[in-house]
């Protein structure tokens, strides 16, 4: 055993017990599926192996352990062999038969109705999870099964191409979704939940996931509760932690430092949705499987790289919340952080879950610090269009009056290495913009000497480079700008798309990212999910930023409800010789 996992065990006295979370190897657990019925048949995608457990230290390296290890026993090993023999599991064609139980903390929130439900749903709906699973909901709502699994009903759609047997699979799952009313710093509470668990799994091999979508602030609580009392003494144990994960370098740290009391670093799931978005998983694909992007991946043939979101509307409900962190902490430091970090990262290893998680970490840090003259922030004002008022940030009754609060943020960023240096790599990220979408814009250089520039029709030159478009969301789709010659006798120039309509390329539905992102949970896939060492070298880089933002008092930009943002993100990419591309005739 690692001094790492040492460490752990004499720091917190909920170790010492044989509930604790920390007493199984993922790589020594399988899930059962139907007897003679093929995953591959039942969940279409990639076939994964059984990765080693990995656990990060400190400096950014692994230790990983063998599937094949001695099994030892104490507190931060699983049970041993004797241990596992008087548990009372069935058997099946020789094998063990394995149980997945999947509790949803904060069940009665709308992130649970509208995301988590539905992706499971899905999941089972598309035969991707285990023959044996149970799905429990965890709040402190008084909420019978019957009035889960109503509120739930609610929210369930089906996939486009099977809807023959919607109503029968729906009623199938919600047989399976109970409640269970408890506080979440509650021992006692999560000692009955953990019996209700184990009258369900009834002996088999017992795996538990638990999916904490609940604030931070009662994060290690849930967790500390679950540890010493609902955890699986025979499989494995997995906590999903939703963002935010602290507001800057220093909480970051000290939510990590707690949770780490209970868990170690390979059970722990931090989970950025927007790392589950088809286009952002196909990313890697499209550089690294297709030989004309790969050589041209750098600062000899890249001019800049935009990473822009933007959302057409407010607050809206949630100005509470958002006031306390601000556009910058909710959408820059995480999601397009974590894209851009895929996108400029060195070829991994392998597809290995580690491998690629130590070339993002090298790449974040590797970024230079942002300095305060290379970021605009803007917050959106009341306006008034066709007879109808739109409210300002401050008009919501949940935000103070006199908010300083960015909604929005433009910033340009640098990497200082070899394959990206004098590259601006600009992110844009707003609330209340004239458009909703999330795309990746890849404007490439000038054509050296440029023979057809005469032919161009007085066009901008920097509207006829290349560009490669990776439109996240909506309407899926992948195009390359490329220069063309306008049909007739004479020679003039005009751009058109090389393009990759999702919808119209493939029928079948895009997955939601909380489908994908469940499902490598369950299958102990960390690939998609943000490992501690990745978090801090984020967080140290926008902390100083904010820390400059808000000891400045800096006022932001305001731009009208419904707009582009505000006019200081055009100088700021004329500044770094950039135009953005969204504001280009095709969109």
């Amino acid at each position: 055993m690692s001094s790492f996992s040492t460490s752990l065990s004499s720091s917190s006295p909920f170790l010492s017990n044989h509930s604790s979370l920390i007493n199984s190897d993922p790589s020594r657990r399988s899930l059962s599926f139907p007897q003679g019925i093929n995953l591959d048949d039942l969940c279409v995608r990639s076939k994964r192996k059984l990765v080693q457990s990995s656990v990060a230290v400190g400096d950014g390296s692994v230790i990983t352990k063998s599937s094949s290890a001695e099994i030892k026993t104490g507190p931060l090993s699983i049970p041993s062999q004797e241990a596992a023999d008087k548990l009372v599991i069935e058997s099946n064609g020789g094998e063990q038969q394995s149980t997945v139980s999947i509790t949803v903390v904060g069940a009665s929130g709308d992130l649970a109705k509208k995301k988590i439900f539905p992706a499971l749903f899905a999941l089972y709906y598309e035969g991707c999870l285990p023959e044996h699973f149970t799905i429990y909901g965890y709040a402190r709502s008084k909420m019978t099964d019957a009035e889960l699994r109503d509120m739930v009903s609610k929210t369930l759609t089906c996939r486009i191409d099977k809807r023959e047997n919607c109503g029968e699979k729906m009623e199938e799952f919600l047989k399976r979704c109970f409640y269970h009313t408890g506080q979440y710093d509650s021992q006692e509470h999560f000692v009955t939940l953990d019996k209700k668990l184990k009258e369900h799994e009834g002996g088999r091999l017992s795996n538990r996931l638990f999916y904490l979508s609940i604030p931070p602030n009662i994060f290690v609580d849930a967790v500390k509760c679950a540890s010493s009392s609902a955890s699986s003494i025979s499989g494995w144990t997995r906590v999903i932690v939703e963002k935010p994960f602290g507001r800057d370098s220093k909480t970051s740290a000290a939510l990590t430092k707690s949770l780490k009391q209970y868990l170690e670093e390979d059970q722990i799931f931090r989970i950025d949705h927007y790392l589950g978005k088809e286009l952002v998983e196909n990313l890697s694909v499209l550089r690294f499987s297709n030989l004309i992007f790969e050589p041209l991946w750098s600062r000899q043939y890249i001019q800049n790289v935009q990473f822009i979101f933007s959302e057409d509307f407010g607050t809206e409900g949630r100005g509470g919340y958002f006031d306390h962190y601000g556009i910058i902490r909710d959408i820059m430091q995480n999601h397009l952080l974590q894209i851009l970090a895929l996108f400029a990262m060195e070829t991994p290893v392998s597809l290995d879950a580690e491998d690629i998680r130590n070339e993002k970490v090298k790449v974040l840090r590797s970024m230079r610090p942002i300095q305060l003259e290379d970021v605009v922030i803007g917050q959106y004002k009341s306006t008034t269009k066709g007879g109808v008022t739109y409210p300002g940030y401050t008009d919501d009754k949940t935000v103070p009056k006199d908010s300083l609060t960015p909604t929005f943020a433009a910033a340009a960023l640098f990497i200082d290495n070899a394959r990206w240096d004098g590259v601006p790599f600009l992110m844009k990220a707003g609330k209340a913009l004239h458009t909703r979408s999330a795309e990746i814009r890849v404007q490439f250089r000038h054509v050296p000497g440029n023979l057809y520039n005469r032919n161009s029709g007085g066009t901008n030159l920097d509207r006829t480079t290349n560009e490669l478009v990776i439109r996240v969301q909506p309407d899926e789709g992948i195009y390359l700008k490329i220069n063309n010659k306008v049909p007739g006798l004479g020679m003039r120039l005009d751009q058109s798309n090389l393009n990759l309509l999702y919808s119209a390329r493939y029928s079948k539905e895009i997955p939601d990212a909380y489908e994908r992102l469940l499902l490598d949970a369950i299958e102990g896939e960390r690939r998609l999910f943000i490992r501690s060492d990745e978090l801090d070298a984020a967080w140290a880089l926008f902390t100083p930023l904010l820390k400059e933002i808000e000891e400045k008092k800096t006022i932001p930009e305001f731009y009208p409800y419904g707009s582009r943002g505000p006019v200081g993100a055009h100088y700021l990419a004329a500044k770094h010789n950039v135009q953005w591309g969204d504001l280009s005739l095709d969109q």
